[in-house]
């Protein structure tokens, strides 16, 4: 690309005969009016210069240096022809992208960044142990300088790159990331014009000292003979493109030499895990929540392979790969053992670095992962000076603006003094009614999928302090969040009276209910890491506790036959979970030679839930016409459980060629439940006991590079869940006995094999995956148990991004997935209900920068229509399609951000899946999904 926009250039700009010497491998084509000569011989990096100085010096070519004005842009066209020349040169090897061990062996580890404001602008310290010499490479672009450093890796504790804004008032940001396993990168940015560098001595490390000329001074004219850059090092990276915006992520939301974690628990570079994983920046996080602030809806509308949002404080329904996910915040997980399918609502998503999902059962994580995981990454500790950010917004019904205002505040502020880093913010948000496109109030209770975001205020508190010493590093993180519900609505119980499916669910005024559908969890988290304590491993530990309650909705009993003895029937159910573990990894270098490593470690948990419910009076709710609730009493459903679960991993990397990695390992899981005497809800007296699960799991994979730009790779792995005892307990009859139960846990065999490939402007990926299990967990609509049946699940998956120019983007996913079940064990399969199996999913995006600060983005996501199950009488109704439109737009002002977000553009009036699969069988749970709404934020930092 860059050769090409080199050449193109002088193409049109003069009509001089110019000898140009690229690497045989660049790809060029013919350019007119100029003529042209390619040969394969190599002038090198001297010979770049000469044709830079040939081109452009007035003394050597006047007439030639007349007519071709000389853009700041070709400094970045010069270099990296420079770059190329040299790269073929056959002094200097090349290097594929696993770099040999030799190399490897000479990596500096930069352990450190700090910046001292100075008088000349700001010096920039990387902090390496020894004095060696750098060797760098400038590349500038827009007002950005680049500073490559060859040979040295980021190694900053808990943190994957450094990044300060306004570091001085006419620098814009200064990052620090790695570009890939030996090459770390300085990012400078001015607010103007581009800053300048040059190395400094300094016994602390790699030092550079910035200045930001004049623009006067960056607009006089270029030096007669530009002075020789250092030598580049053995394997440059190209000099980015100008970039319009923060680059957007590719087909899974991988950046090209991204690390991440879920997939392997190290730290890995994407292309080399042989598994799908989706990776969600902070930027599409926070694009995403301009729209909405729910997870569950930006991670259906980012994520192949997940089903689309019910749009409510729960995820029920939202399968990944027509499995149930794990959900974990920076390690912990969010599940509780009475599930309560509301896991991905216990944090705001303006405290989140970034999301890692990866899709498919997996080995490595143990119980509950058998869809995949969804990894939830917090913000790290800040660098430097106090920073703060404040936020502010309002959102609501652009068609009942008065009945569903809302708003939103935040203040958050981070920093560094001396070895502790800090984070602390605070957020409320107010979301008001909900309105349906016919302008009709959507009942707040939301019986399709128990409970709705209308009518809630939401506070979250988060804290992050972290401290090192050396390589030691111990970090403390906070987090407590919560979403009431505070209404005066419920769901009218007239639109029963009608045919299922004709008549949608409607609201009316008048509730009076005390306590509310409510969310709240209260998570303390503990680590400490070392890069190097026991014979070259890396060592990471965790403790933490988490304190869970989730109180849903009132139902009346009578709908399912359930009563007390004494004939009440009104019931408010919640979940109440205490909960305190922890995890030990350590990653142990076993070759070099061969890229050997060997993860292994443990993680605990000791888990105590009850299911408690409040009982009203059955009177005064029926004299009230089911709007008013008297509490009068409050008891068990679930029985108090105690679950404890022990995984023992270990995990295998072995590179035996150099383009293939292989991995693979295996997993002990051993839970035990203890459950004590009870009596049910309706008398009848359940003996407690124990029940004991262990499972040996074990997964392989290996990914090969098919070039540069292209991989292929396979996996083989297994997943592990046990049913949910306290769901089965509930509702136990007379003289049944918790250690009769002995219900076997669920393993799921899956295998999976993809293609993927990263070039200049496109990002694209195909995969296709098979899951089996002898034993499954599908929900029954009728008894509301789970059935335990063989299944299979398959589908594939397609995503892909393109950068038309400098302005435009697009990109694309599109998931399909079906399953099936065997009741009856006679091996005739009947497909799996549209709980388990969402329709085919599609969305779609298209992206502008209108102007250099103004960003507009149209998204769509269409849903499928079903209507196997229907037809083979699994489910009640066949399943629609339907199709949503969404409009981003954001701008810079001042030292903040303006963003505009109106989901629904279009005012569609659609039924989600869930809600048309009538959950209960009767109208009052075929509810609406949302109109036209609007979301205006503004966000600012200082």
């Amino acid at each position: 690309m860059k050769q090409q926009q080199l050449l193109n250039w002088l193409g049109v700009a003069g009509t001089l005969p110019v000898l140009v010497a690229l690497p045989a491998q660049a790809q060029v084509e013919p350019i007119t009016p100029m003529p042209l000569y390619f040969t394969e011989a190599n002038l090198g990096s001297v010979g770049i210069e000469k044709l830079r100085d040939t081109l452009f010096s007035p003394k050597i070519q006047p007439e030639a240096s007349a007519k071709l004005p000389y853009p700041k842009e070709l400094d970045s066209l010069f270099a990296e022809a420079k770059f190329l020349a040299q790269e073929s040169s056959p002094a200097e090897p090349r290097f594929s992208k696993i770099e040999s061990v030799a190399q490897a062996a000479s990596v500096i580890p930069v352990t450190g960044v700090r910046l001292n404001r100075t008088d000349r602008g700001l010096e920039v310290i990387l902090e390496t142990p020894g004095d060696r010499e750098p060797r760098v490479f400038k590349t500038r672009y827009g007002n950005t300088l680049a500073i490559d450093i060859p040979n040295t890796q980021l190694r900053l504790p808990e943190v994957r790159e450094f990044r300060r804004e306004n570091p001085t008032p006419r620098l814009a940001s200064v990052r620090v990331v790695q570009q890939n396993s030996h090459t770390t990168r300085v990012i400078v940015t001015g607010t103007e014009v581009v800053p300048a560098a040059e190395v400094v001595p300094s016994p602390e490390g790699v030092a550079f000292s910035v200045t930001t000329p004049t623009a006067a001074a960056q607009e006089a004219p270029e030096p007669e003979a530009p002075a020789e850059e250092p030598p580049a090092p053995t394997t440059p990276e190209r000099p980015e493109p100008e970039p319009s915006a923060p680059a957007e992520p590719t087909a899974e939301g991988e950046e090209p030499i991204e690390l991440i974690v879920t997939p392997t628990r190290t730290e890995e570079e994407s292309e080399d895990v042989p598994r799908s994983v989706t990776v969600i920046t902070q930027q599409q996080i926070e694009e995403q929540a301009s729209l909405i602030t729910n997870l569950g809806d930006i991670l259906g509308q980012t994520v192949p392979g997940l089903a689309p949002s019910n749009q409510s404080l729960s995820e029920f329904g939202q399968t990944l790969r027509g499995r149930q996910p794990l959900v974990v915040i920076d390690g912990v997980p969010q599940s509780t053992s009475r599930d309560s399918s509301r896991n991905l609502r216990t944090i705001d998503p303006r405290t989140i670095e970034r999301i890692e999902i990866l899709r498919g059962p997996t080995a490595i994580y143990g119980n509950g992962a058998t869809g995949g995981v969804i990894n939830i990454i917090t913000k790290p500790g800040g660098e430097g000076r106090p920073s703060f950010t404040a936020e502010v917004g309002v959102n609501g019904s652009l068609s009942h603006l008065e009945n569903s205002l809302g708003g939103m505040g935040k203040l958050a502020v981070s920093g560094k003094e001396n070895n502790i880093d800090y984070r602390f913010s605070g957020l409320f948000e107010k979301i008001g009614g909900f309105f349906d496109a016919e302008g009709d109030r959507i009942p707040p209770d939301l019986l399709s999928t128990q409970g709705s975001l209308a009518d809630t205020n939401t506070v979250n508190l988060f804290g992050k302090v972290g401290w090192e010493s050396d390589s030691h590093r111990l970090q403390l993180t906070v987090n407590y969040f919560d979403t009431d519900q505070v209404t005066d609505y419920t769901t009218d119980p007239a639109v029963n009276e009608f045919d299922p499916g004709t008549q949608k669910a409607l609201a009316r005024e008048g509730l009076e209910l005390e306590d509310q559908s409510e969310i709240r969890n209260t998570l303390v988290n503990l680590e400490y890491s070392h890069p190097d304590l026991l014979f070259g491993s890396q060592v990471e530990a965790q403790v933490y506790y988490r304190d869970y309650l989730t109180r849903f909705f009132p139902f009346d009993g009578r709908r399912f036959d359930l009563t007390t003895e004494d004939g009440l029937s009104i019931f408010q159910s919640r979940v109440e979970s205490q909960e305190f573990g922890g995890r030990v990894e350590i990653n142990t270098p076993l070759s070099e030679e061969n890229g050997l490593t060997l993860l292994s470690g443990l993680d605990y948990s000791n888990e105590d839930a009850v299911q408690p419910v409040a009982i009203f009076d059955t009177e005064t709710f029926e004299a009230s016409d089911g709007l008013v609730f008297e509490q009068i009493d409050d008891r068990p459903w679930v029985p108090p459980l105690n679950q404890e679960k022990l995984g023992l991993f270990s995990q295998l990397r072995w590179q035996p060629i150099e383009r293939l990695i292989v991995r693979g390992g295996l997993r002990y899981q051993s839970i035990g439940v203890d459950v004590d005497s009870f009596t049910t809800l309706d008398g009848n007296e359940v003996g407690g006991g124990n029940l004991d699960y262990d499972a040996t799991l074990f997964n392989l994979g290996a990914v090969y590079d098919l070039s540069n730009e292209l991989d292929v790779f396979a996996s083989f792995s297994q997943g592990f869940s046990v049913a949910d005892v306290g769901l089965v307990l509930r509702g136990a009859s007379a003289g049944f006995s918790v250690e009769s139960l002995r219900p076997e846990p669920q393993k799921v065999n899956s295998y999976e094999i993809g293609i993927r490939g990263s070039w200049n402007a496109i990002q694209a990926s195909l995969t296709g995956f098979y899951n089996q299990s002898s034993l499954g967990t599908t929900f029954d609509r009728e008894t509301l148990e789970i059935v335990r049946a063989p299944e299979r699940v398959y589908g594939l998956e397609l995503a892909v991004d393109a950068e038309l120019s400098q302005r435009w983007r697009l990109g694309s996913t599109v998931s399909y997935v079906e399953g099936e079940n065997d009741v009856d064990e006679d091996g005739d399969y009947l497909p799996l209900n549209g709980f388990r199996i969402s329709p085919p999913k599609v969305t779609a995006y298209i992206e502008n920068e209108t102007l250099p600060s103004w960003q507009n983005r149209l998204q769509l996501l269409y849903s499928g229509s079903r209507d196997r199950a229907f037809e083979e009488g699994v489910d009640p109704r066949e399943v629609d399609s339907y199709l949503t439109l969404d409009y981003i737009s954001s701008i810079k002002i001042g030292n903040g951000t303006l963003r505009l977000g109106i989901q629904n553009l279009l005012n569609n009036q659609y039924f989600t899946s869930a809600s048309q699969l009538l959950r209960l069988g009767t109208n009052d749970t075929y509810t609406a999904a949302p109109g036209r709404t609007f979301s205006l934020q503004y966000s600012a930092e200082f």
